[in-house]
């Protein structure tokens, strides 16, 4: 007798349009897809993190509408970066109790980039904000995490959307979620915009191939969401939550199918 298969939940990066993974997480529980493990990416791995703590998607929601920015950006002289990190790193600990990866209901994988080897860092173990962390190092903007020898920044440096980590950790069925890349803008404001529209920039061809490997792609269109406006949390989830039910009936069809497609292959 064939089991329920194991889904997996891949977010990706992508600063503040990844606020649209709350949205994304509201609708699939709403159409009752129950997820097994999640994997995430900078702004994926944050959002992906907290849900795995326990913490609800209307909870998320209203946490990242209540934490202003500046309890967040304790800046420094800029010689790793511009913010140090050490405050958003202690909201983190408080808010996932200070938990490690293993002691999840749900397999949470985070992704960070080795700035000494070039390669990914998975975590699979250790704490939740550490790992957090790790992950949202935004390049220029966030102080590395120095972890084990290994100099951390952002996961999507690597690994925009990682998908492959799931299917390497048992993963049957794979939803992939990217929030894409903001428009150009001519006139930049901030030096945040700056520097993370160049990684966008630098990125956006990077693991195309790995999106292959996901079962389907929910891809909200938030090219109009400049990566710094954290502000627009609503804005955001409400266009996740829309673009999630709009592959309602296709995610249905391929979980409910795949018992019989599974057997199909055994014959």
């Amino acid at each position: 007798m064939l089991e329920r298969p194991k889904i997996g939940l891949a977010l990706g990066s992508g600063a503040a349009r990844g606020l649209a993974h709350i949205g994304v997480l509201k609708a699939l529980e709403e159409i009752g897809i129950e997820i097994d493990m999640i994997s995430g990416s900078s702004a994926g791995a944050l959002i992906g993190g907290l849900y795995c703590t326990g913490i609800s998607p209307n909870m998320i929601e209203n946490l990242a509408i209540q934490i202003d920015k500046k309890m967040w950006t304790d800046f420094t002289m800029p010689k790793k970066g511009i913010i140090k990190g050490d405050r958003i790193q202690e909201i983190l600990k408080l808010i996932t109790a200070d938990k490690n990866i293993e002691e999840l209901d749900k397999k949470l994988i985070i992704v960070a980039t080795d700035l000494k080897n070039g390669e990914e860092m998975v975590f699979t173990e250790g704490s939740i904000h550490t790992a957090i962390r790790a992950s949202i190092s935004i390049p220029g903007i966030f102080e590395p995490v120095e972890y084990n020898g290994r100099i951390l920044v952002d996961g999507g440096v690597v690994d925009r959307v990682p998908i492959s980590v799931l299917k390497n950790m048992g993963a049957d069925i794979v939803i992939g979620i990217d929030v894409g890349f903001s428009k150009y803008q001519s006139k930049f404001i901030h030096m945040f915009d700056i520097i993370l529209q160049s990684i966008d920039i630098m990125t956006k061809q990077i693991m195309e191939s790995d999106l292959a490997l996901a079962d389907i792609i929910i891809a909200p269109p938030l090219s109009h969401i400049e990566s710094s406006k954290f502000e627009l949390v609503e804005e955001c989830a409400n266009i996740g939550y829309e673009s999630t039910m709009a592959k309602k009936d296709k995610i249905l069809d391929i979980v409910n199918n795949y018992k019989d497609d599974k057997y199909l292959q055994e014959l």
